[in-house]
């Protein structure tokens, strides 16, 4: 059913039937990945479950809503039929790309928990999450979200493994763990996902993350690909600047104590649910450098920088290290550091809607394959909002009427 938190332009009865055209497309998509016609049909019936308005997507509640006497057929989907998850992602990245495509594109990078019980399940480990905001029992996932003027939609994912795992061999084998599958942090998972995307050509411009990836590999492998970027670093990051009048040395929280009144600047980060995200806002630019030596194709001058967001309620100071072609104003630096908001709204609806973390596999392709589900849910809602709220024509300015001609007087 169409949601109805998602504002129509377009009448009900277009929406409608935009959304059950949406349907058979994105059923047509995913048919090559079957082997049979019943498991695609299935699998058809797992999407549509997603869809539902049950507010758990448990394999019971999706086989009653498919008319199936128990959850066999929508469990056999994750965990016992043969149909690759990877192949779904690349689906649905192609199908973002080609409804919500933008060059100034931001593609954000983070992740989410997934709460579980026990030790059976894939990647489940006592580890800090930011869903819970503590160390718990949980699954990891690092997403890559497309964020555009168009919408925003999932385009990759991969569960990240604790060495816990990926040092115990039985445990890899029991949850069906590709053997090719060793330790990676979660920033080096993140770096494949940008080479993927980069790879299969999708179009965007910036990158942002929070401070788990605001360091090391992912910053040079971005300025060698000549994307802009805006990462979170923590306080005590060290920044110091070159080729600059004023100089400038020292970590972050220390630059930022030295900031005067007039340095800073209040701007939005984008409209939140109550309105315009506003803080207080400054940016310093470190140095000017060629990008050439980083990317040759790239022979203009980009900065470095440091961006320093201050919350209004509290003085609480966030830190950000940039990367941008020289003169990029502080305003798009913002815009592009808000946009981050996108990947934790998709997070909540996702796991409020579409039943993101309600998954039941223990296995690692059944965590993906599920995951790949939602994301391909998710991915063609976003394009039917697009599609059923088409930004509003340019208002032409109305020329004044022009004044009638004066008649010559008749003498």
């Amino acid at each position: 059913m169409i949601r109805r938190s998602w504002t129509q332009v377009a009448s009900i009865e277009e929406t409608l039937a935009l959304w059950a055209a949406s349907l058979r497309e994105v059923k047509q998509r995913i048919r090559p990945l079957f082997t049979q016609e019943r498991v695609a049909t299935n699998a058809g019936l797992f999407l549509e479950g997603l869809l539902g308005d049950e507010q758990r997507k448990t394999g019971w509640m999706r086989a009653e809503a498919a008319g199936d006497p128990g959850p066999w057929r929508q469990q056999a989907i994750l965990g016992r039929r043969d149909w690759d998850a990877d192949a779904l992602r690349d689906i649905v990245r192609d199908y973002v790309i080609e409804h919500l495509a933008d060059d100034d594109a931001v593609l954000v990078i983070d992740e989410t928990g997934f709460l579980k019980q026990g030790k059976a399940s894939c990647g489940v480990a006592r580890q800090y999450t930011g869903s819970a905001g503590k160390i718990t029992n949980c699954q990891i996932g690092v997403f890559a979200a497309y964020v555009s003027r168009h919408g925003h939609a999932f385009i990759d994912r991969t569960l990240y493994l604790p060495k816990e795992w990926t040092d115990d061999p039985d445990r890899l084998e029991a949850a069906y763990v590709p053997v090719d599958i060793g330790f990676a942090t979660k920033p080096k998972l993140a770096s494949r996902m940008i080479a993927r995307a980069i790879a299969t050509s999708v179009p965007f411009k910036w990158v942002a993350g929070d401070t788990v990836y605001g360091v090391g590999d992912i910053e040079q492998q971005l300025r060698r690909e000549g994307k802009g970027y805006v990462l979170g670093v923590s306080s005590s990051h060290v920044f110091r600047s070159w080729g600059k009048r004023a100089p400038v040395a020292g970590t972050a929280a220390e630059i930022a104590q030295t900031r005067r009144a007039s340095d800073w600047k209040r701007l939005s980060a984008g409209a939140g649910t109550k309105g315009p995200r506003l803080h207080d806002w400054c940016y310093l630019e470190l140095a000017d450098l060629d990008a050439g030596q980083f990317n040759s194709a790239n022979d203009s001058l980009w900065t470095r920088g440091l961006l320093i967001r201050r919350r209004i309620a509290d003085d609480d100071l966030a830190f950000f290290t940039t990367w941008c072609p020289a003169g990029t104003s502080i305003e798009t630096l913002v815009a592009v550091e808000g946009h981050r908001w996108a990947i934790e709204d998709s997070f909540e609806t996702a796991k409020n809607q579409f039943g993101l973390d309600h998954n039941e596999s223990r296995s690692w392709h059944g965590w993906h394959r599920h995951v790949s589900l939602v994301m391909l849910a998710f991915a063609m809602m976003a394009a039917i909002r697009y599609r059923a709220n088409p930004p509003s024509p340019k208002k032409m300015k109305r020329r004044p009427p022009a004044k009638p001609k004066a008649q010559p007087r008749r003498h």
